[in-house]
């Protein structure tokens, strides 16, 4: 299975190195020196890193065959793609790759089907899954422990207990504001 892990950005320096938007949670293994990675442009690769670093919270990558300003900024935009075998799992136990993710059956706490995941949207705050729902709309569930209980890859499903409103139009308001403005109409009522 192949998965974007980072797309080329601009060329720093001018000794043929490129700032990088990584794209995958493991950089130090998907990134490291003396990976070959397929491109998207497939015409750019593939390419072998040569040296990676970190500069000013930014990693910079050097790949072979590329040691000046003009082939660096020729790359850029370019995907860099990682094969990886699809039954293989992070490190860490609560921890997912995207293709492990698309496709689950999302269903509530009670077994209530929901939808189907079809994208990760991943934000600065948090994940989001895309579930579409079986009518054909879309809903988003914030990929976060209070709100998606279990993933059971096994089952391949995730289940989640949305607060109110989320997956629903039945949200509870609750206003003080409500409540005064209607002992505020009794009282008008009264005079």
């Amino acid at each position: 299975m192949q998965l974007v892990v980072a797309r080329i950005g601009r060329a720093h320096g001018i000794k043929g190195e490129v700032t990088v938007e990584v794209r995958t949670d493991e950089p130090e293994l998907r990134l490291s020196p003396g990976a070959v990675l397929a491109t998207d442009p497939a015409s750019t690769g593939p390419l072998t890193i040569e040296t990676g670093r970190v500069h000013s919270g930014r990693l910079l990558l050097r790949f072979e065959g590329v040691h000046d300003r003009t082939a660096a900024e020729a790359l850029r935009n370019t995907l860099l793609i990682a094969d990886v075998n699809p039954d293989e799992r992070p490190e860490e136990d609560d921890e997912y790759y995207d293709h492990q993710l698309i496709d689950l059956d999302v269903v509530l706490t009670d077994g209530t089907e929901v939808g189907r995941i079809t994208e990760i949207s991943h934000l600065a705050s948090q994940d989001l899954f895309i579930v579409e729902r079986p009518d054909g709309t879309e809903v988003m569930i914030p990929f976060v422990g209070e709100i998606v209980t279990e993933i059971d890859l096994d089952e391949q499903r995730a289940v989640i207990d949305p607060p109110p409103g989320l997956i629903d139009d039945q949200a509870e308001i609750a206003s003080a504001r409500d409540e005064g403005e209607s002992g505020a109409e009794e009282s008008r009522g009264e005079n």
